[in-house]
């Protein structure tokens, strides 16, 4: 359905050099994915306000927010306003998750909504028709580095027959211990976008990377859909 891609996360970027870092991968890809964390939702705190808008103003990439806190309703609308093009939030913290969908929307921001890998898709399923990207957390979000959690694979598939049964044009993003090893697993399973942290700029040829993992999604969601498999 979507043409597969690749969301280098800066997490895992050098932040003395987050500009440059972000212009090695910049040949490669089309967006960026940027944590935001709060210390609360989860118990690192990273970045916001001040490095999404000097990003806005350093590349022309799309800035993919994934927001792990607590108060999405006062920071994701503000976000907007500093250059996010997407914005993506945990709807368990917020009174009225599809109000903020239609407000972030209004702004001309695409939205999403995650979940952790204990949630089920049934939590969302509501929201499903109105967003524009569903987050299928592949590790416990709050931390970079970890292992690939293959049992929520089962919640891509099923998020992805649900779009298709329904005829909805979310994208189905998966974060966390996304790499050459995991990455096809993943679009067999029906995800089209793949967060990669280290696995691209732990490598000395960031944008070579970034192509790599998108060559094997491209082929894995090929012969899924050749197989009958995914979506």
């Amino acid at each position: 359905m979507h043409e597969p891609r690749i969301a280098p996360s800066i997490l895992a970027a050098d932040f003395a050099r987050l500009g440059a870092e972000v212009e090695d991968v910049a040949p490669a890809v089309d967006t960026v994915h940027v944590d935001v964390m709060d210390g609360h939702y989860v118990p690192n705190i990273t970045l916001g306000h001040p490095v999404v808008a000097s990003l806005r103003k350093a590349t022309e990439l799309e800035l993919d927010c994934h927001l792990m806190i607590t108060d999405p309703s006062t920071y994701a609308p503000q976000l907007v306003e500093l250059g996010a093009d997407s914005v993506t939030f945990h709807p368990e913290v917020d009174d009225d998750p599809l109000t903020l969908v239609h407000t972030l929307h209004e702004q001309g921001a695409r939205v999403g909504v995650a979940i952790k890998p204990a949630h089920p898709v049934s939590m969302v399923e509501e929201l499903l028709a109105h967003i524009d990207l569903l987050l299928v957390m592949t590790v416990e979000p709050g931390f970079g580095g970890q292992a690939f959690r293959e049992e929520c694979l089962p919640k891509v598939s099923q998020a992805a027959a649900w779009r298709a049964a329904n005829a909805a044009t979310f994208r189905i993003q998966v974060d966390g211990g996304i790499a050459d090893a995991t990455v096809a697993a993943a679009a067999r399973a029906g995800a089209d976008t793949f967060v990669a942290g280290s696995s691209v700029f732990g490598a000395d040829d960031r944008a070579a990377a970034a192509r790599d993992l998108l060559e094997r999604a491209r082929a894995a969601s090929v012969d899924a859909t050749s197989t009958g498999g995914g979506a």
